[in-house]
């Protein structure tokens, strides 16, 4: 894939145009977003994500289109099982409602950087080590363990606005002068001649850092669908750049989602399998079959790759959300039932005594 300077200029001319949208439009004035809001602007991402892929398809052809398409759809899965993560973060931080914007746009545009490192890394690594896929492979096979290990996590649902010191916080605050509590929406505050950082700082540092172990995963998983670092960028700076809004959407529904976990090891078990099959397809390592390459099993083309990301996000969704309704309808039953009893032990009481 030839990607001319143009190419990468305007692709970083997309994803400054959609951090400054965010930042003028939305986090300069802190607000707590509403759901039409939330669910317009999340659309409004895939649309860009979307039309990105209709012009790479035109453009370098329909290979690299579906390349495209399947690390996007895969690193926006992934991603949902970030916002996990971020919930748990935010919470634990107390950050005010109408102030979390700011702190995940801050935090993403921190991943963006550390992600465009990973690539560049990972581009430069199977360039010039084939082996490598078998690690990246290995991974992530024990990934897709753990995550169906994992199960279901239920991040906090909801946190307080009174913001109370976290161990976290009081450890930094022993080192760093630190305000003690939110001071606005502002990351430095100075007062009385003393810089003081807030506790809104140490949030989008963590929630930036903490991105880190999501590449972990998330670049290897990706490189097994396209080696174009061009792509692998364009496809994580799309799902990241949506997650400020996908945060906001589903915050209440996370919990809903009782499969993702089960439906992320099928993606990565899949992928892991496909990263060792390709290893072994290139094989130059001289203790696997004498250094020659292996090709019993053939290697899946994008095609069948992206069809089963697809089915199986469909499949966990669904099921997903056929359960959660079951369970919901079965505790609503067991709730009416609960409150019925006190009434009905009542009325005997009363039945009795009257024959009395």
């Amino acid at each position: 894939m030839d990607v001319h300077a143009l190419g990468w200029l305007a692709l970083a001319a997309i994803i400054f145009t959609m951090i400054t949208i965010d930042i003028v439009g939305h986090v300069r004035t802190p607000h707590e977003p509403t759901l039409k809001e939330a669910a317009g602007w999340t659309i409004g991402y895939i649309a860009m994500a979307v039309v990105f892929g209709g012009i790479v398809w035109a453009i370098w052809g329909g290979t690299y289109g579906q390349e495209y398409f399947a690390g996007y759809i895969t690193e926006k899965a992934l991603s949902i099982d970030n916002l996990f993560v971020f919930v748990i973060m935010i919470a634990a931080f107390r950050v005010p409602r109408r102030y979390q914007q700011e702190v995940l746009l801050a935090g993403i545009i921190i991943s963006l950087v550390l992600r465009f490192a990973f690539i560049m890394a990972g581009a430069a690594l199977i360039e010039n080590f084939s082996w490598i896929f078998y690690l990246f492979g290995a991974w992530l096979l024990w990934t897709a363990l753990s995550q169906a290990r994992e199960g279901v996590e239920e991040p906090d649902a909801h946190q307080e606005e009174e913001y109370r010191p976290t161990g976290f916080v009081r450890l930094v605050a022993k080192v760093v002068p630190m305000t003690d509590g939110f001071v606005g929406g502002r990351l430095i505050h100075r007062h009385a001649g003393r810089t003081m950082i807030t506790p809104m700082l140490l949030c989008v540092i963590a929630i930036g850092t903490a991105d880190v172990m999501f590449a972990v995963d998330s670049i290897p998983a990706i490189y097994s669908l396209t080696s174009e670092p061009y792509l692998v960028f364009a496809a994580n700076a799309f799902s990241l750049l949506g997650l400020r809004q996908l945060y906001f959407l589903i915050d209440g529904l996370l919990d809903r989602l009782i499969f993702l976990h089960y439906g992320l090891a099928a993606i990565l078990g899949f992928i892991g399998f496909k990263l060792v099959n390709h290893a072994l397809h290139t094989n130059e390592v001289p203790f696997i079959n004498g250094g020659e390459p292996w090709e019993v099993i053939p290697e899946p083309d994008i095609g069948v790759s992206l069809g089963f990301i697809v089915v199986v996000i469909l499949i966990t969704v669904s099921a997903s959300v056929l359960v959660s309704r079951r369970r919901a309808r079965r505790e609503g039953l067991e709730a009416a039932e609960a409150a019925l009893e006190p009434a009905t032990a009542r009325d005997a009481a009363v039945t009795a005594q009257s024959g009395a």
